[in-house]
């Protein structure tokens, strides 16, 4: 359980690093928009709850796809198909950023550690 605890401190630390890029900044807030988005039209098209319609949003960009639900109009099909293409490639570009900064915080901790 400690590790879970010190993974996640290490990820909101590489957020608030990574926060100061443009470009994370603006994939951030993209992919809150993109997953915004998402849910609002699953609740609106398909009906869904907002907790489903968000679990689907997630899902489907993740690229986890689970298959529990799923699109039952022609719309929320197309849809879907356009929402993986566009959020993968964002949530790609996100998550680059934050690999970035894990590894440039693990290279600033090696150099201080040769430097001693």
């Amino acid at each position: 359980m400690l590790s879970l605890w010190l993974t996640i401190l290490r990820l909101v630390k590489a957020i608030f690093r990574s926060w100061e890029l443009p470009e994370f900044r603006a994939a951030f807030v993209l992919s809150l928009v993109i997953l915004i988005s998402g849910t609002v039209f699953y609740r609106s098209v398909e009906g869904w709850s907002w907790v489903d319609a968000f679990y689907f949003s997630a899902t489907t960009i993740s690229t986890v796809g689970l298959g529990d639900i799923a699109p039952a109009t022609d719309l929320g099909k197309v849809f879907t198909v356009i929402y993986i293409f566009v959020g993968v490639g964002v949530f790609v570009t996100l998550f680059s950023q934050l690999a970035r900064a894990l590894l440039q915080k693990g290279k600033d901790e090696e150099g201080d550690s040769l430097q001693d």
